[in-house]
């Protein structure tokens, strides 16, 4: 299955405009659409139009879209250079904002190449432990992202009380892919990028994570990989937001892309149930 194929989107009578029905299978176990999956349809929309990669797109969530409803996504170049599209997707559903993503796409043959991030070690996927997703997210994306656990807590770890027990350093790995793809994309890693809520439940020791008040891609280079390695760093939690980035590895060592976010700190009970 193609990136189009899994997020359903529809093409429409009008070049520049795309609709994305938000069923289930996109949205999170509170029934909305999920900001990483948000982020993918614009992103897949923004490759269509211009007819070149992405280089980076960053998205602002303004207002939430439930399952069941239609988010019309609208593409506006802006600029359209030899090298470089800068452009922006609007979407809405009808006439309510429900994020906006501004972005370049191109490509430039250059000498001088290099990558300077640091990868950390981890077994091969198949080797680490399965994470099945939380209790309450039956039908939503998160049964669609296969995890494996490579320094992560899990749920058992986490004091019934909510206590937090914050890490050392901030940070967590976990081994994703997004089933049924044919192939790992930037819609797919704009998916994955949207996992620093999950870093920050991670971080604090306590059930939760957030939602999303922006998302940022930077897309580095796809090469074919099954599964990828999200190196999640959580620089700071304050004020009731949380900021951090996720480094994206392929198994055989190449950085895919990085993406960062700030959040809204939520907490849950053991059910699932929001607490704060």
């Amino acid at each position: 299955m193609d990136a189009k194929a899994f997020l359903g989107m529809e093409p429409t009578h009008n070049p520049f405009r795309f609709n994305l029905p938000v069923r289930p299978g996109l949205a999170t176990s509170s029934g909305f659409l999920f900001g990483g999956a948000a982020l993918g349809a614009a992103v897949e929309a923004l490759e269509t139009v211009s007819g070149r990669p992405v280089v980076w797109a960053t998205a602002q969530y303004l207002s939430y879209a439930r399952t069941g409803s239609v988010v019309d996504l609208d593409v506006k170049i802006a600029v359209n250079g030899h090298n470089i599209t800068q452009a922006r997707v609007t979407g809405h559903v009808a006439d309510q904002e429900i994020f906006t993503v501004n972005a370049a796409t191109g490509q430039r043959e250059m000498p001088g190449d290099g990558e300077f991030a640091a990868r950390p070690f981890a077994p091969p996927p198949l080797e680490c432990p399965v994470r099945e997703p939380r209790e309450g997210s039956d039908g939503s994306i998160h049964r669609y992202v296969e995890m494996r656990s490579v320094h992560a807590r899990d749920d058992k770890t986490y004091l019934p009380d909510g206590v937090p027990q914050p890490s050392a350093d901030g940070r967590s790995l976990v081994w994703a892919r997004v089933r049924d793809l044919d192939q790992v994309s930037t819609m797919s890693l704009a998916i994955m990028g949207d996992w620093v809520p999950f870093g920050v439940s991670q971080a604090l020791g306590v059930r939760g994570g957030g939602n999303s008040l922006d998302n940022t891609l930077r897309v580095v280079q796809l090469v074919p990989t099954d599964w990828v390695l999200l190196d999640i760093r959580i620089h700071a939690v304050r004020n009731g937001f949380g900021h951090g980035l996720v480094h994206q590895w392929a198994e055989d060592g190449t950085l895919l892309a990085t993406a960062s976010q700030s959040v809204i700190i939520r907490y849950r009970d053991a059910s699932g149930n929001r607490v704060k």
